[in-house]
Parts: structure tokens; sequence; C-alpha cells
């Protein structure tokens, strides 16, 4: 059976990755605005990047439209200093993402990104986790307004492409209550990973459709749903 399984990246598929990406966030606003704003007293996780920067500007003061204005000359600018600046982040993968997702490449199983990150940004923490080649697809920050959206784009990327099929089972791996809203929002199958900063017993309360601690011994049946085969 065609499945499609969609990845988070920070806290799900990666965590511990170091300040660059905030640091990203906060040069593009000094360079747009001329601002010192940092991502201090920002809940960042499970936040979209938009939404972050947003917050940012807003405590200093800035109008709405001015952050509407500006936006896409702020994503360029964490962009930018992000492809300069991410380390290597192959010691940062989660336990068990690598032998998940060997799994389901082996299987022909395409996997997408379901991120908070900017593009370049996301897909410059796979190149540099050694990860990039696993992922077919990405649905990204500033292509929706939250993250059901991106989750809808992916699904329909998937559709067009014919990777999957009408009823096809499709599951949102998050580390985050938001991922889990996200995944229910468009009926899809909420895998909750407790390798984030959201513990276990929070992301319970959310009833996801499936709760573990992390990725190791996971198998593709068990985050579909059906009997193992």
């Amino acid at each position: 059976m065609p499945a499609l399984f969609l990845f988070d990246i920070d806290g799900t598929l990666l965590r511990r990755t170091g300040p660059h990406h905030r640091e990203a966030l906060s040069h593009a606003v000094k360079v747009v605005f001329g601002i010192d704003a940092t991502t201090d007293g920002v809940p960042v996780a499970g936040m979209l990047d938009h939404d972050i920067l947003t917050s940012m500007l807003h405590r200093a003061g800035v109008s709405p439209s001015r952050i509407k204005k500006n936006m896409p000359q702020l994503v360029n600018e964490a962009e930018l200093v992000y492809q300069r600046t991410c380390p290597d982040l192959r010691a940062n993968v989660c336990p068990g993402v690598r032998g998940l997702l060997y799994k389901l490449s082996r299987r022909g199983i395409p996997a997408s990104l379901v991120t908070g990150n900017f593009t370049s940004i996301g897909w410059k923490k796979m190149e540099r986790a050694g990860l990039r080649h696993y992922f077919a697809h990405g649905a990204f920050a500033e292509m929706a307004n939250d993250r059901a959206g991106l989750v809808k784009i992916a699904v329909q990327h998937a559709r067009k492409q014919g990777w999957i099929q009408k009823h096809s089972p499709i599951a949102l791996l998050g580390d985050h209550p938001n991922d889990i809203r996200a995944a229910k929002a468009n009926g899809v199958r909420a895998v909750a990973v407790a390798t984030g900063v959201v513990g276990a017993d929070e992301l319970a309360q959310h009833h996801p459709d499936l709760l573990v601690q992390d990725m190791r011994g996971l198998t593709v049946e068990r985050v579909i749903g059906i009997p193992s085969i």
C-alpha cells in the first residue's frame, strides 16, 4: 500500500542544533530594521519562523504593516546567513531517525518535510545532518500561515506526483502539540515523539494516534497503524 511520511525537523529529526538558527533570525532583523532583537522570551518551539520574527519585531515596537511588507527581505537575509553559519549536524540526529528513514527508502515510501523552518534553512539542516537524500519534498514556513497549511501542501504535492492514492495512509511525525493539531486538522495520523522540549506526558494530553519516546525500533506498520506484514 502506498503511504506518505511527513516529518518535522527541530526536536523530531534533529535536536540541540545550537544557536545558529536563532542568530540568523536576529541578524535578519538587524539588517532590515537596524534593531537589536533576540528570540529571548519567545516560545519558539512549535512556531513557524515568520511567526518568530513577527513576535521579535512586535516586541520591538514595529508595526504589523511594516513587518508584513519587509517579511520577504527578512526571510532572504535569515536564509543567507544560515547558509554560512550552519554547523555539522550529523551528531544531532535524534535516536532512531536514520533507521526509520532507511526503512522508508528501502520500501520506496516517500518522506517529506513539514517544518517551521524557512526553506533554505530547513534544507541546509538536512544537508549538514546527512539526511537530505531521504526527502523528496518539503513544505516550509513561508509557504503557509500555519502548520496545518503546510501539511495540506505536502499532501497535495504527493497526490499530484502520484506518490499516494486518495485513501493512502499518511502520518505526520512531530515533537510538539502543534504537530498533533496540524495532523488532526488534515485527517492524517498524528505520531508524537518525545525527543523535543515537550515531554511525553504533555504530548499525551493532546491525544496523538501514537506516542513514542523516540524513533528507535519504530516500524513502518506501527507508524501508519496497520498490522505488520
